[in-house]
């Protein structure tokens, strides 16, 4: 069973991001605020959901959220500031969404940069052993999911409604035969060195 959260007498967020991986597309990054009465038989991290539980999720954290707030950083920004740097301007971006002020901050992984003044804590995993932070990997992962859905409809050589913008072999071989589109992150290594790409 996840922890509601760290401090249980602070108002606090859980804070996650979804895609920092990806060939393609925005990171996505999600703030929750959950009243300190919620649960949920499986709410749990979202890379252990199937996408179907995902999206049943999703209605449900919104619904009974105190506050909560989602945000696109989109690939030119990716490849202006690196990946790390734009996780933590889509965290804080969906911070500043929040209709109510948290007083502490869970964030998941081992990297961030103060926001304000507020407290923070870096949880390795925390998204497997907090409600909140588990809550806000869902709104990023299923916000981004339906983000690559829609640009799927665009470039369906790609097959992002597939495999999202995740360095699958079929992903690869599509960048190979195609070359990058304008939703390709150009920073990153779009092929492994046996296969060049002039771009």
């Amino acid at each position: 069973m996840l922890a509601l959260k760290i401090h249980p007498n602070l108002i606090e967020c859980g804070t996650d991001e979804a895609g920092r991986g990806c060939l393609a597309g925005p990171v996505t990054a999600a703030a929750v605020i959950l009243p300190d009465d919620f649960t949920h038989p499986f709410l749990t991290d979202s890379k252990q959901l199937s996408e179907k539980k995902r999206m049943e999720l999703k209605p449900i954290i919104e619904a009974a959220a105190i506050s909560y707030g989602v945000s696109h950083v989109m690939m030119e920004k990716i490849d202006q500031i690196n990946i790390l740097n734009a996780s933590i301007l889509g965290m804080h971006r969906s911070i500043d969404q929040l209709s109510t002020c948290p007083e502490f901050i869970a964030i998941d992984g081992n990297r961030f940069k103060p926001y304000h003044k507020v407290r923070y804590e870096c949880v390795v995993k925390g998204d497997a052993k907090y409600l909140h932070i588990a809550a806000a990997s869902i709104l990023a992962k299923t916000a981004r999911d339906l983000y690559m859905e829609k640009i799927h409809e665009e470039f369906p050589i790609y097959n992002w409604k597939q495999n999202k913008g995740y360095p699958t072999k079929e992903h690869r071989a599509a960048i190979f035969k195609y070359g990058p589109s304008p939703y390709h992150r150009k920073s990153f290594k779009l092929l492994p060195d046996q296969l060049r790409l002039d771009i």
